[in-house]
């Protein structure tokens, strides 16, 4: 159906503008404080005295806490709901944000990214979930399309904020900032509403929360024909491409803050802080937003092919690259099609597995897969480090390329309606 983001938000009712704009502040505010660390990592690693190695080890950490932390929370949605869960997780990283700026020590930084990435991969799945169960199924796509596209502006804001804040009052002020979305929590308790089917399948008392007392391994349905093999399908998919994002862009504001005789490319905080809000605007936002139109027209399968290959090929001609003008015109390339795939995985694996363990579904098969793919920032820092991060960057161009490959085991689920 042609239809404008505009027009979409307008035929929505009430309540499920309320459940998107929560589900997108969540995702937005999640980027804004897990990105904060990234933005001024070259800071840290001068203060902190860390090598490329101990800042890539404090991004994997943070990575593994976000894969347990999207399960937690994912079984903490289906058991209390999907608002409440949301809600929690909010508050968990950004408490935790302010506490980094309060470290004096990189194992006292590694406990704050720690417990910041379980409410990081928490927000992911319970916000997802909410907006797919509140949505029409001929706008789901759109509307979950439109919250993972909140994730470029909550990065953008992040690169405004962490330059100016950084330059004038240092890393730790950039840190507390991220103590603000809290706040959005108490909007959220009095305006959101609750998934209406999830209120459903938990009042039923052959079903839902009744149903777990009796059976506590329901999760198991997901490792059950007819899910199984599209469990694992979605799992390793959004493996290769986390691993993929997190390679490259965990390491891309230190590739452009670096010297050149460092491995970088010399534009220093301040530029580095507004290339990245321009990467962001004019490559990430309307890639994330763009998929959801394309999965309606081409499928969700195609759709995912389409964006994993482009991001396979366009990778090493931006890691080649050397002219401001080439980064950035390559680098919004890159951000389109590298991070539009996400908008992907909540509408797929929305629409493969039923009520009652979708959120948990959802939780394993992405927040499993940031789990998987926690040793990114890790292993690109250390080739980085080796052999430069240009040259590190080829390998996150090859788990784009397996992501692509691996679409051909996913279902096309266009048009289904939710169990």
């Amino acid at each position: 159906m042609a239809i404008s983001p505009l027009e979409l938000i307008r035929q929505a009712t009430p309540g499920q503008r309320r459940t998107l704009l929560a589900a997108a502040l969540g995702w937005a505010l999640d980027a804004f404080d897990a990105m904060l660390y990234s933005l001024v990592l070259a800071l840290l690693m001068r203060d902190l005295g860390m090598t490329k190695t101990v800042a890539g080890f404090l991004g994997t950490l943070t990575l593994l806490a976000s894969g347990v932390g999207g399960m937690l929370f994912g079984f903490l949605a289906d058991r209390i709901g999907r608002k409440q869960a949301l809600m929690a997780s909010i508050l968990t990283y950004s408490v935790c944000s302010f506490a980094s700026g309060l470290a004096t020590s990189v194992a006292m930084l590694a406990a704050a990214r720690f417990v910041l990435g379980l409410g990081m991969g928490g927000e992911w799945n319970t916000g997802a979930t909410l907006v797919a169960e509140s949505w029409p199924t001929e706008f789901r796509a759109k509307a979950i399309a439109l919250v993972q596209s909140s994730w470029a502006p909550g990065f953008a804001v992040a690169a405004l904020v962490a330059g100016p804040v950084a330059h004038y009052f240092g890393w730790r002020a950039v840190f507390f900032v991220g103590i603000l979305p809290a706040l959005v929590t108490l909007w959220m308790r009095r305006r959101v509403p609750e998934s209406e089917m999830w209120q459903w399948q938990a009042s039923r008392p052959e079903t839902g929360s009744a149903l777990e007392e009796k059976d506590p391994a329901s999760i198991a349905t997901i490792f059950r024909a007819p899910y199984v093999k599209y469990t694992f399908a979605l799992l390793l998919f959004n493996f290769f491409l986390l691993f993929s994002w997190w390679g490259l862009f965990t390491w891309l504001p230190p590739y452009l803050a670096l010297p050149v005789e460092q491995g970088g490319r010399g534009f220093g905080i301040m530029g580095m802080s507004t290339l990245m809000v321009l990467l962001n605007l004019f490559g990430m936002f309307p890639g994330y937003v763009s998929f959801g139109w394309v999965a309606d027209y081409a499928g969700r399968r195609k759709a995912f092919f389409i964006y994993t290959f482009a991001a396979s090929l366009l990778i090493p001609l931006y890691a080649a690259a050397r002219s401001p003008i080439a980064l950035l015109v390559l680098g919004a390339v890159v951000a389109f099609f590298g991070t539009g795939a996400f908008s992907g995985s909540g509408i797929m694996g929305s629409e493969i597995f039923p009520t009652a363990v979708r959120a948990r579904a959802l939780g394993f098969t992405y927040n499993g897969a940031r789990m998987m793919s926690a040793l990114a920032p890790l292993i690109i820092g250390r080739v980085g480090q080796a052999k430069g991060l240009g040259w590190a960057f080829y390998l996150c161009a090859a788990g784009y390329l397996l992501a692509a490959l691996t679409t051909t085991q996913l279902p096309e689920t266009k048009g289904k309606m939710l169990e």
